[in-house]
C-alpha cells in the first residue's frame, strides 16, 4: 500500500499539523492574555502538552500496524519557499525516527509541565513561564517532524529562542541573564555549522529534502560529502553541548529545574544526535566526518563526567553528567547503523532516568530551602522518602545496573564502540567508572551519612504533583531496557539501515561483565570517601579536583582566545582600518582631489575681462597651431 493511501484510509496522521499548532496556539494565548490568564494559564499550558501527548500516542499505535516499509509518511501541509531552484515545502515527516522524538518530547513533557505546577506555584510569572515551556515544546516538534533541513532549521533557531527566555526567566539575577546569553551566543556559533551545510548540500543536490538527499548524497564528491558531515557535527555541538561549544550547559542550571530538565532530557541538547542520525547516509560515506563525531563524542564524555566528579552543587553534577551521556550517544551516532540505532535507544531511556534526577534535585530544592550545595545536605533519604526512592532508580539506570534501562542502552554503545576501535572502547568503558563515582558521590553526600542541614532548611515531602511525575518517571527507567532492547532495532531499522540481530535479555558480552566490574569499582570508591563526615566548607583540591570546579578551565579558555584574543584582532583591524583607509587611502584621495580642485579655483577669479583675455589668447595659439601646422 502506498503511504499516501494509508494516511487518507486512516486519516489520523493528516491531523500531525495540529501536534505543532496546539503548544504554538497556547504560547500566542498566554502572552496575549497577559496577567488576566494568571489563575488558569498553568492549566492550559499543561493541557496543550497533553493534548500533543495523546495525539502522538495515537499516531504510534496506527504506524505500529503499518508494515516497515509504510512506516514514512511525508505529509505536505503547504508550499513554503518557491525561488529559482529552490522549492521547500512545509512538510512532516512520520516515520519511526521521528515517531521516537514525538513520544520523548510529549511524554517527558508532559511530566515535566505537570510537576511544574507545584514547582511555580509561588512564582508571580507562572503563566509566562507556561508560555515560554509551550515555544520550547512547539520549536522541538518542529525541528524533529520537520521533512527538510530547511524547516529543521526553523525549529533549531526556536529551541535557541525559547531556551534563551527560559535560562534567563528570573533575569532579575545577573547571573541569570548572563546564563541566557551565554547559551544564546554559543548556539549561534553552532547555527552557523548548520547554515552552511545547509548550502553545501543544496549547492550539490538542489534540494533540502530528507529524502532526496539521502537518495542523491552517493553521488556528491567526497570532500563536499565530508564538508557537509564537520557542518553538521559544529551545529550538533553547539545544540548538544559537546566539545568545543559546551561551556554553556553549565550556566544553563540558573534556569528554573525544570527547565533544567526539559533542555537535558527531553528538547534541546537531543537535537545534535538527532541531527547525526537524520543524516546518517553522510556519515556512512565519509569516513573522516564519522570518526570527528565519535573523537567529539569520546572526548566530551570524559570531560562531563570530570566535571560532575568535582562538583558540589547538585544540579551542575547532573548537567555535567548530561554532557557525559550525550557523549555517548554522538560516540556511537556515526559508527554506522547499529550505532545509530543504540545511540537513540540511549537517548530515549537516558530521557527517562535523566529527568528523573532533575526533577528530583528539584524537589531536594523545594525542601531545602533552594539551596543545590551538596556539603549542605546529607542524611535526607528518611526526610524525603518518596524523592529518595525514585532517584535511587534513576541513579542504578545510569550506572547500569543490571537489568535496568541504563544496563542495556550503554552497553549496547560500549560494544559497538569496541568493535570500532580499542581506544574509543576503553574510553567508553572509563567514562562509566567515572559514571558509577561522581553519581555515588552524589547519592552519598545528599541521601546518606549525617545531617549538615542550616538552621534554616527544615527538609519535607514534595507535594503529590510533584511526586508522582518521579514515580512515573523511575518506573520508566526501570522498564524502557528491558522493553526496547530488541525492538528498537526493529522499528529504527528501515531508517538507519541496520540489519536486526538477535539478542537476549540474559546474555551479556564480555565488554559488559568488563563494564560491569569498572562500575562496582567506582561505586565502592565513591562510598568509601563519601560515607564519613562531610565539611561544610569545600576543602583545597588537588590538580585535578581543581580543574573540575573550574569547568576545565573553558571559561578561562574562552575569555582568552575569544573574548580577549578576538578583541585584539578587532583592535588591530580597527587600527588598520584607521592607518590604512581612513588614513592613507580615503585621506590621500580627498587631499588630492583637494589640492587639484585649489589649483584649478584659481583660474576661476570671477573676473569678466580675464575671461574674454583667455579667450583671445587660447583663439590666437590655436590659430599659430594651425598656420604653423600647414606651412609644415
Amino acid at each position: 500500500m502506498n503511504p499516501l493511501e494509508t494516511v487518507a484510509a486512516t486519516g489520523v496522521f493528516t491531523s500531525a499539523w495540529l501536534l505543532i499548532a496546539i503548544p504554538l496556539a497556547v504560547f500566542a494565548i498566554l502572552l496575549l492574555a497577559g496577567k488576566a490568564s494568571n489563575s488558569w494559564g498553568h492549566w492550559l499550558g499543561t493541557a496543550s502538552i497533553l493534548a500533543s501527548f495523546v495525539l502522538g500516542i495515537v499516531m504510534f499505535v496506527k504506524m505500529l500496524a503499518l508494515s516497515p516499509d509504510e512506516r514514512s509518511i511525508d505529509l505536505h501541509l503547504f508550499d513554503f519557499l518557491q525561488t529559482g531552484p529552490l522549492n521547500v515545502d512545509f512538510g512532516i515527516l512520520l516515520d519511526p525516527l521521528s515517531m521516537l522524538f514525538l513520544l520523548l518530547v510529549t511524554g517527558v513533557g508532559s511530566l515535566i509541565f505537570i510537576y511544574s505546577i507545584g514547582y511555580m506555584a509561588e512564582d508571580p510569572n507562572r503563566r509566562r513561564f507556561f508560555a515560554y515551556l509551550n515555544l520550547f515544546v512547539a520549536s522541538m516538534l518542529t525541528l524533529v517532524l520537520a521533512n527538510n533541513y530547511l524547516l529543521l532549521f526553523f525549529g533549531w533557531e526556536g529551541v535557541g529562542l525559547a531556551s534563551y527566555l527560559l535560562i534567563s526567566f528570573w533575569q532579575q539575577r545577573h547571573t541569570a541573564a548572563l546564563a541566557g546569553k551565554k547559551a544564546f551566543v554559543a548556539n549561534r556559533i553552532g547555527d552557523l555549522g548548520l547554515l552552511v551545510g545547509m548550502f553545501a548540500i543544496f549547492s550539490q543536490i538542489g534540494s533540502l529534502n530528507f529524502v532526496d538527499v539521502d537518495a542523491a548524497i552517493g553521488g556528491v564528491s567526497g570532500n563536499w560529502v565530508t564538508l557537509i558531515g564537520f557542518c553538521l557535527l559544529l551545529a550538533a555541538c553547539g545544540k548538544s553541548a559537546q566539545v568545543p561549544l559546551q561551556s554553556w550547559l553549565l550556566d544553563a542550571m540558573e534556569g528554573p529545574t525544570p527547565v533544567s530538565a526539559l533542555i537535558h532530557a527531553a528538547t534541546m541538547v537531543t537535537a545534535g544526535v538527532y541531527l547525526i542520525v537524520r543524516a546518517g547516509s553522510v556519515y556512512q560515506l565519509s569516513e573522516a566526518a564519522a570518526i570527528a563525531v565519535s573523537i567529539v563524542g569520546a572526548v566530551t564524555l570524559i570531560f562531563g563526567a570530570w566535571i560532575g566528579s568535582a562538583k558540589d552543587d547538585i544540579k551542575k553534577v547532573l548537567a555535567g553528567s548530561t554532557m557525559s551521556q550525550i557523549g555517548y550517544m554522538m560516540l556511537a551516532a556515526a559508527i554506522g547503523p547499529a550505532g545509530a540505532v543504540f545511540a537513540i535507544f540511549h537517548l530515549i531511556t537516558h530521557g527517562a532516568f535523566k529527568a528523573n534526577m532533575f526533577l528530583g534535585a528539584g524537589s531536594i530544592m523545594h525542601g531545602m530551602n533552594d539551596s543545590v550545595n551538596m556539603r549542605e545536605f546529607g542524611a535526607l533519604a528518611k526526610a524525603m522518602p518518596w524523592t529518595f526512592y525514585t532517584f535511587a532508580i534513576g541513579y542504578l539506570a545510569i550506572i547500569g545496573f543490571p537489568g535496568l534501562s541504563g544496563f542495556y542502552s550503554k552497553d549496547h554503545i560500549i560494544v559497538v564502540a569496541w568493535e570500532r576501535s580499542w581506544v574509543l572502547g576503553a574510553v567508553a568503558m572509563f567514562g562509566a567508572f567515572l559514571t558509577a563515582y561522581y553519581m555515588t558521590r552524589l547519592m552519598t553526600m545528599t541521601f546518606l551519612g549525617n545531617k549538615r542541614w542550616r538552621d534554616d532548611q527544615h527538609p519535607h515531602e514534595s507535594p503529590a504533583v510533584m511526586v508522582v511525575p518521579l514515580v512515573i518517571l523511575s518506573a520508566a527507567a526501570i522498564v524502557l531496557g528491558v522493553l526496547m532492547n530488541s525492538w528498537i532495532q526493529d522499528w529504527l531499522g528501515p531508517v538507519t539501515g541496520m540489519e536486526p540481530e538477535p539478542t537476549s535479555l540474559l546474555h551479556v558480552p564480555w565488554q559488559g561483565w568488563a563494564t560491569l566490574a569498572l562500575v562496582a569499582i567506582g561505586v565502592v570508591l565513591g562510598y568509601l570517601l563519601f560515607r564519613n563526615e562531610v565539611p561544610r566548607e569545600a576543602p583545597a583540591a588537588n590538580p585535578l579536583v581543581a580543574a573540575g570546579r573550574r569547568d576545565l578551565f573553558q571559561d578561562d579558555f574562552n575569555d582568552l582566545v575569544l573574548v580577549r584574543g578576538g578583541g585584539a584582532v578587532v583592535n588591530v583591524v580597527g587600527a588598520l582600518d584607521t592607518v590604512a583607509v581612513d588614513g592613507l587611502l580615503v585621506g590621500a584621495t580627498s587631499g588630492l582631489s583637494k589640492a587639484v580642485g585649489k589649483g584649478f579655483s584659481k583660474l576661476q577669479s570671477g573676473y569678466v575681462r580675464n575671461y574674454a583675455m583667455a579667450m583671445v589668447v587660447g583663439t590666437v595659439a590655436v590659430g599659430v597651431v594651425l598656420i604653423l601646422g600647414r606651412l609644415a
